[in-house]
């Protein structure tokens, strides 16, 4: 019998007002969404924090930790996603979600390099392991507009990376799970 491989799977929103959810994602080569352990760890971190708060999901993917912010009540979420499949599934997942979410199809850093927006809460940093971009990413949501005062970073790179932290970022929690490490940082202003 011929083996069918799906084109889509599934992540599963952990908690709020959609717990237990399950979305389409696209299988593309080098989506990784963070698991379902992470996220719930993440969320537990932020639970005094998320509720109203306006989000940044950098690298986005599948979506998966803005839509786990909307689920908590977060007030909206801006996605920014490269890949082009990856963008309209979350654009779709929205719509099914009745949501308050954007998505921009374009480049992490080039969209903070451009941003001339409302400020952001809090900004998750997840980009494709194998590029590398921990540092380019830090720096460039550094020097941009987009940190409204006292935000919250969270930053999931590999634990073997080696990554310089900006002076006015004060790490608050971190932990290692595995091949990977995840920081959440306060931004000073």
């Amino acid at each position: 019998m011929p083996s069918h491989k799906s084109k889509t799977s599934k992540i599963r929103i952990i908690a709020g007002e959609w717990r237990g959810r399950k979305l389409p994602v696209p299988s593309l080569g080098g989506l990784r969404p963070t698991g379902d352990r992470v996220r719930e760890t993440l969320f537990n971190w932020l639970q005094h924090d998320i509720r109203n708060a306006h989000c940044l999901d950098l690298f986005a993917g599948t979506g998966a930790l803005g839509f786990e912010a909307l689920s908590r009540g977060a007030k909206g979420v801006q996605f920014v996603e490269l890949n082009k499949s990856a963008a309209n599934q979350i654009n779709a997942n929205i719509a099914l979600l009745q949501a308050e979410g954007l998505v921009a199809n374009t480049d992490a850093l080039g969209w903070l390099a451009n941003y001339s927006g409302a400020k952001f809460d809090i900004v998750f940093i997840d980009p494709p392991f194998a590029q590398n971009l921990w540092k380019p990413a830090m720096a460039a949501l550094s020097e941009s507009s987009c940190l409204a005062d006292n935000a919250l970073v969270y930053l999931e790179y590999p634990h073997t990376a080696n990554i310089d932290i900006p002076v006015s970022w004060t790490r608050i929690k971190e932990k290692t799970a595995g091949a990977v490490t995840t920081y959440l940082f306060q931004i000073g202003n």
